[in-house]
């Protein structure tokens, strides 16, 4: 086990907060969009998907092979089409026939909790690459005395 590896397991969770908050924040910026570029609809929430990254390590005093944890790694976004909002308002450019316009599924108030986690979960990752940065400096400060 290499003395990075706690790095590169922190920074791979800090690519994937960073991930989610520009997710979250374009679910937020379309949060009244009743029509999409391909004019398909209103948009559809978004989210990210995502699975421990595993990797095959093998040793190297017998050929012994083992898996370890090499961080989280992305798989992909999902779109959730269900609870779209139809409110009945005729007049609007976007109405269907029958006068009901689609919302985006996108509730604030869950994508605001959604943000602060993933905040939270970013400085957790910063404090935590910093706490091996100044085991790192502490280890190399013994070997020099």
């Amino acid at each position: 086990m290499s003395i990075f590896n706690s790095m590169q397991i922190n920074a791979s969770g800090l690519t994937l907060e960073r991930f989610k908050l520009d997710t979250i924040s374009t679910n937020i910026a379309n949060v009244n969009t009743t029509r999409t570029e391909d004019g398909e609809g209103p948009y559809i929430k978004q989210e990210v998907e995502f699975e421990e990254n595993l990797k095959r390590v093998s040793s190297a005093f017998d050929n012994d092979s083992s898996v370890m944890s090499a961080g989280v790694r992305i798989t992909g976004v999902a779109t959730d089409e269900e609870n779209v909002r139809f409110v009945y308002e005729p007049e609007h450019p976007d109405a269907n026939e029958e006068g009901y316009v689609g919302y985006p599924n996108v509730d604030m108030a869950d994508e605001m909790i959604n943000m602060m986690t993933a905040i939270r979960t970013y400085d957790a990752n910063v404090t935590a690459i910093n706490s091996s940065k100044d085991m790192l400096k502490r280890a190399l400060e013994i070997g020099r005395q």
